[in-house]
Order: C-alpha cells, then structure tokens, then sequence
C-alpha cells in the first residue's frame, strides 16, 4: 500500500477526490490513509500542508515509507470518498520562498563553494545556514542575481532519477538520500535534492529580499523573504517608517539622520540627568545629622546603580545602615547595605514580613518586597 502524490503532477492543485484506505486511532486522534493526496507531508524544510478532509480539519500530514497519514481529530470510515481541499495560499507562500531559497543557495555554491547546512521555514522569515562567511556586499550581490532569475521567468523543473543515474550529474544534496532522487532543477541556477513542491516557474517567486546576515557557528545565518511574505514585511516596514516620519516631523528618507540625531540628543540629556541626579543625593546626604545610626531613602525613577551610589555615599556618613527604594509594580525594589553589621539578618526578617525576594553578602543585599510605604517605614524604624 503506498500513496499516490498528486503534488508532484501538480504543485498548484487544491482539490482532489480520494478513497479513504485506513482510519487509524492513537488516543484522541486519527490518522487518514488515502490512496492519493494533494496534501504535501512536512519534509525538505517545509511544513506540512494544512486543509480539509470533506468537513474535517486536517491538523498536520507525515510520510512514512510511502505512505501519507492525515492526522484528524474526527474519524472517517474505511472504504468512503472524501474531497480534499488544501489551504493553497500557505502552500503557495511556502512554494515562493523554498523555490526562491534554491536559487539563493544555488548561487552561494556557484560563487563561493559555499553548501547550505540548515534551512528553516516558518511561518516568520527563512533561514538558511551556509558553511562560510559571507559579507555585506557578497549578499547584495546574491541578491540582485536571484532577482535576475525571477525575472528571466524559467521554468521549475523536477524529476526522478535512479542513484546510478545520479553518478555523474552535478547537485545539490544536504543527506544521503536511497533510492530514486527527486532533482529539482532552475537551468542555470541550481540543481538539488529536494522532496518539496516548488512554483512552476521562477516568475511565480516574486520578489526575493535577504533581510539580514550573520555570522553563525563559524559560517553565516542568511534570513530571507519572497514574494507576497516579502510584500507583507515591506508594507509593515514602511508603515513603521511612515510613522516614525510623522512623530519626528521628517521626510521618510530623513528617518535615519533624525533617529541618530535624537538618539545624540538622548545621550547628553541623560548624562545632564545623571549629573542632577548625582547632585541631589549629594545634597540629600549632606542633611544627615552627624552621628546618625541608620538612614532610608524613597526614591522615584532611578536605576540600580544609582541606589547603589546613593547608598555608598550614605554609608560614608552614617554608623550602621542604609536602604535605598524605589517603587515596583507590586511594592518596592530595594538596596540595603553596612559597614559595620551583617546586613543578612535584617534582610531575612523584612523579606519575611514583606514577602520579599533577594540576598547578597553580609556587606549588601538587593531585592524586593510588597507593601505600602508607610508599613515599610514603621518595619524599619522598629529595626533601625
């Protein structure tokens, strides 16, 4: 028993009629055996294809031999005939971008000697992973030429082949595969293994945009999009830009220079306010009486490592304690520190009484705690 596959005859074909042969139950689910299906099974970096089974969702499609299971979560009898409808703007989505990662890979071999490792498709951008380095420039390069093949509208072409066959043709293989090698082929741009549907010529693609390229695992990580997924981020993209221009009060091609500009502007007034800031805890300590045992503080809106510069400096002025607040969604982060003491054993019973989060070194402890103000501050002065 073996399972007709109508996507390789045609990749564009969303429905067909089929005999069911098998309804088999694992747990909660059934597994539809057909004896042919337009649905494409997950395999070659792409997901499985999605869709109906007559009213019934099919929730996922895996191969085995050859045989093509359905997961479902409704049975269907042995012996009828269903019609089967699958979600072809998906399957089409998936079909531009893994035609369109075939000639990118295809070109990164023929320029660089360069294989591809790793290739994920998502329902996001795909990746695909290349055992060499690739700069900036080479990707732009990459880029303009797979466009070029788009353009030039060639056909796709697929087709099986013995492995004796396969001795002295030239492709593209990320396993050793047994048996028959289905080859999928763009002349002039790439020959590969491949057990995916593809578009039926590269015009289909549509556009094809590299996003970003990194360095990965002493290679390069290349992100890309094409065709309608590569529109939709455009448009996302210049919506962004669309409205960063209004908020800046800029033309959208003077985005960038006004981004930077503010971003210098963030800089110098966060450093004015670091130095206000550094100022006012210096006035804040200078009011400490002389002598004094333990200190707190109630702070807004500053960071951790300004409490813990607020503290140090109290503690330069006062014997034995100090504790820095500032506000949280549930209470108060906190920063207590001493010279003199072990600051732990106050820490246990004011996270006790708090339920609190945190710890350190006898010198200095950090966390949280829950409550009002005023609970915490009579807490303290009974300890302090």
């Amino acid at each position: 028993m073996e399972t007709k596959k109508l996507y390789y005859e045609d990749s564009h074909r969303e429905e067909f009629t089929a005999e069911v042969l098998e309804c088999l139950k694992k747990d909660e689910e059934f597994f539809i055996v057909l004896d042919q299906t337009a649905f494409f099974p997950e395999g070659g970096g792409q997901a499985a294809d999605l869709g109906r089974l007559g009213n019934i969702e099919v929730e996922d499609v895996q191969e085995k031999g050859n045989i093509i299971y359905h997961k479902v979560k409704i049975p269907i009898e042995k012996g009828s005939v269903v019609e089967g409808k699958i979600d072809f703007s998906e399957r089409f989505s998936r079909m531009q971008n893994h035609s369109g990662e075939h000639i990118i890979s295809g070109l990164v071999h023929r320029h660089f000697g360069y294989d591809n490792i790793g290739f994920h498709m998502g329902s996001e951008a795909i990746t695909m992973d290349f055992n060499g380095e690739l700069t900036k420039e080479n990707l732009r390069e990459i880029e303009k030429e797979a466009n070029e093949a788009v353009v030039k509208n060639l056909p796709i072409l697929s087709y099986f082949l013995e492995k004796e066959e396969l001795k002295n043709l030239e492709y593209r293989s990320k396993i050793e595969i047994e048996g028959q090698v289905r080859i999928v082929e763009i002349p002039g741009y790439d020959k590969c293994a491949c057990c995916a549907p593809h578009v039926k010529r590269t015009g289909e693609i549509g556009v094809i945009k590299l996003l970003s390229g990194q360095r990965y695992k002493g290679g390069t990580r290349v992100s890309m999009l094409c065709g309608f997924r590569a529109l939709e981020d455009y448009h996302k993209k210049m919506d962004s830009v669309s409205e960063i221009s209004v908020l800046l009060s800029v033309k959208q091609n003077e985005v960038e220079e006004a981004v930077k500009h503010l971003k210098e502007e963030l800089f110098q007034a966060k450093g004015l306010i670091s130095d206000l800031r550094t100022q006012i805890f210096k006035e804040k300590v200078q009011k400490i009486k002389e002598g004094e045992r333990s200190v707190y503080f109630f702070e807004e809106g500053i960071s951790t490592n300004e409490m813990r510069y607020l503290m140090n400096m109290a503690l330069e002025k006062v014997k034995e304690f100090c504790i820095v607040f500032v506000p949280n969604q549930e209470g108060f982060q906190y920063i207590a520190g001493s010279k003199t003491k072990d600051i732990r054993e106050f820490g246990e019973e004011f996270q006790k009484r708090f339920e609190g989060k945190g710890g350190g070194k006898k010198e200095m402890i950090q966390g949280s705690v829950k409550g009002k103000k005023e609970e915490i501050e009579s807490f303290i002065k009974e300890c302090l």
